[in-house]
């Protein structure tokens, strides 16, 4: 739907209004990431403290998962219901409440409970950046707009081993829960301040009701998405929860040390993010199809995270398994952009968020099923992550498969 008569002054005064709009969302998923990124950080010194073994961690880290997977079909409908304004903010506040909630735990119950309400409230923020991408981006922009809001992923996890440790050090654990509340605050009024009721691009059909969940389980492109995310997801999990537990085994590294390795990781993959989303984006300015180059700029990707396999054998050298584990999260975050537009691409407007809500659900089982499987796991091998570099390393190449196998030419759906 092009912008109506009444429409255009506003659009010709604010010409970067969706870019402004990039911006917040880029900034409340920076947030949402430096929540996540917190717990893994603490992870040896909270396991010292509270005798935690792997897999009591790994129940944790499952507790966020499972919330996050019961609730992301239910936070996909209610962005499509609501509107990513009103929606998105709810969640904001959720998750914000959840994670400082953190800091009152003293038992692995408490801090599973703890992760559940984060898993509750951030289950929404990728239903509705994806949905808010949808409403104000042309399609031959998304993929840039969505790679662009999805390195808010790396910065947050950029700035969680940056603060935390000062936090830490200062202040003691608990208040490194605390310290994103006044970054929430701050995004709560530009974002009301700066968001449009309706879109410009989409009109009305900002706050249309989805199509059932039946529907959409019924079309096959909605199983790609879903399955895409369930096999790979995971992986982005592990790097997020388990490497600084990595590098405290194999490296010795304290928490005041992760900083210079951590931040090079995610550097490394807001890069990727970037890229990623640049790349197809690119790709359809100069002609591709859709298809062709969504596809195109996923197996590039795929390729790249396959060098992560390498990590077990790099003998104690430091900055060389950064570096294979910082490719394998910048093709994973480039991966994740073209992944992200896929339902875009296949669904109208009005089923955007549904269906990534689905994806997420995918995504969150498999999350919620490999990381108890990781903490027995290395209980188990005494610390042996090798394995677990291979199976991270040969996913995607697996997911690309199947989603071609169920979508070889991505068509929109009449859904």
């Amino acid at each position: 739907m092009q912008p109506t008569a009444q429409k255009a002054p506003e659009i010709a005064r604010l010409p970067r209004l969706r870019w402004y709009i990039c911006a917040l969302l880029f900034f409340a998923t920076t947030i949402n990431y430096i929540d996540r990124q917190v717990l893994g950080l603490l992870k040896p010194i909270i396991s010292r403290e509270l005798h935690w073994t792997e897999s009591d961690f790994g129940w944790i880290i499952s507790s966020f998962q499972t919330a996050y997977a019961l609730m992301m079909p239910i936070a996909g409908r209610i962005i499509d219901w609501l509107g990513p304004k009103r929606g998105y903010a709810i969640a904001v506040i959720v998750w914000s409440i959840a994670a400082m909630s953190h800091s009152l735990a003293r038992n692995v119950f408490q801090f599973a409970a703890a992760r559940f309400g984060l898993g509750l409230g951030e289950s929404a923020n990728f239903p509705a950046a994806i949905r808010t991408v949808a409403d104000w981006f042309p399609q031959q922009e998304r993929a840039l707009a969505t790679g662009l809001f999805n390195s808010g992923t790396n910065v947050g996890a950029i700035v969680a081993p940056l603060m935390v440790p000062l936090v830490t050090v200062a202040f003691g654990w608990r208040a490194a829960f605390l310290f994103t509340a006044g970054l929430v605050i701050l995004w709560l009024i530009l974002w009301f301040t700066g968001y449009r009721r309706e879109a410009p691009l989409r009109g009305a059909r900002s706050v249309e009701a989805g199509p059932p969940y039946t529907s959409l389980l019924a079309d096959r492109g909605a199983w790609a998405f879903l399955i895409g995310k369930f096999m790979t997801d995971p992986v982005w999990w592990f790097y997020l929860y388990w490497l600084p537990g990595f590098l405290n085994k194999n490296y010795g590294l304290e928490i005041a040390a992760m900083g210079p390795p951590l931040v090079t990781v995610y550097l490394l993959a807001d890069g990727g993010s970037i890229a990623g989303g640049w790349f197809s984006s690119f790709l359809l300015k100069i002609g591709w199809t859709p298809n062709r180059a969504r596809k195109t700029a996923m197996l590039t990707c795929a390729i790249a995270v396959t060098g992560v396999m390498f990590v077990p054998f790099t003998h104690g050298n430091l900055w060389l398994a950064v570096a294979l584990i910082g490719l394998a999260t910048g093709a994973h975050q480039g991966w994740s952009a073209n992944l992200f537009t896929l339902p875009s691409d296949m669904f109208p407007e009005k089923a955007v968020g549904s269906v990534v809500g689905l994806g997420g659900l995918g995504g969150a089982i498999g999350g919620a099923l490999v990381a108890p499987m990781v903490g027995y796991w290395l209980d188990f091998s005494h610390g042996a992550y090798g394995p677990l570099f291979i199976a991270a390393g040969s996913m995607y190449l697996i997911a690309l498969a199947i989603i071609h196998l169920l979508v070889p030419k991505l068509e929109r759906s009449a859904t």
